[in-house]
């Protein structure tokens, strides 16, 4: 069994407000089941030596503003953070079973096409392309192994009627409706929604997305280059549209 544990970076904005938020990140961390102990432990380490309790989240390791609320990394220097997510990030590329996905969304051009209206459809439709890589994923895996392997999806909770949406749209991805072009035969159950302060993956899948909306936004790839070799991969090696899929596919 294969999760892919998912979570956002970015705002997914209304359609006047794309201008301010250009890009949306959904990054996403591939565990298979009998991994996930271990990168539990090997995280539980990691805040044992930086003693750490509570959630680690990408904002974090931004400087404390004075009078900000206090969260799990404010007792860190700026060095210390660094060592931190650098520790973070090599457990990734510790175990070569784990691979990373992101999506990165061009809001403003993501507006342009006639099927995207509302934040909740620029949402589901970045939703959908890391789906789809998911299940590539899945058909490649059970090719090279000679066996089926299934997966599941593990998202970040947000707003209750946002998570109830989303859970539907991916329950029709799963029964073949809602212009599903591709075949989700490999994914199975629902869509799973974990609050990231519980889930271990969702903590590690929002270091991928910050590290490559910081990669888009900032024209900085000093953290998407410690895990660029985690990511989804072509049989030659490319990962553009594999790994790291832009959305939506530019003509030209």
């Amino acid at each position: 069994m294969q999760m892919l544990f998912i979570d956002e970076s970015g705002t997914s904005p209304a359609p006047d407000k794309a201008s301010k938020d250009p890009w949306f990140v959904l990054g996403g961390v591939i565990i298979p089941d009998d991994f996930w102990h271990r990168v539990k432990s090997d995280l539980e380490a990691i805040k044992r030596k930086f003693s750490i309790t509570g959630e680690i989240k990408w904002r974090f390791f931004a400087p404390q503003k004075k009078g900000a609320k206090p969260h799990s990394l404010d007792h860190l220097s700026g060095l210390e953070k660094e060592s931190l997510r650098t520790d973070l990030y090599a457990i990734l590329r510790k175990y070569k079973s784990i691979k990373t996905i992101a999506v990165v969304t061009d809001t403003a051009y993501a507006y342009h096409q006639s099927y995207i209206n509302t934040p909740d459809d620029l949402y589901w439709y970045t939703y959908k392309q890391i789906a789809e890589r998911f299940q590539y994923y899945l058909q490649d895996i059970s090719r090279i192994s000679g066996q089926k392997i299934n997966g599941i999806i593990v998202c970040d909770h947000r707003a209750p009627k946002d998570d109830q949406r989303l859970q539907e749209l991916h329950s029709k991805l799963l029964l073949g409706h809602h212009n599903a072009y591709s075949s989700y035969s490999h994914l199975i159950e629902g869509l799973f929604i974990a609050p990231s302060h519980f889930s271990v993956g969702i903590q590690f899948a929002d270091l991928v997305a910050g590290a490559v909306l910081r990669k888009f936004k900032a024209n900085d790839d000093r953290f998407y280059q410690k895990i660029a070799d985690t990511f989804r991969k072509s049989d030659y090696g490319k990962v553009e549209g594999y790994g790291l899929v832009q959305f939506p596919k530019k003509e030209g």
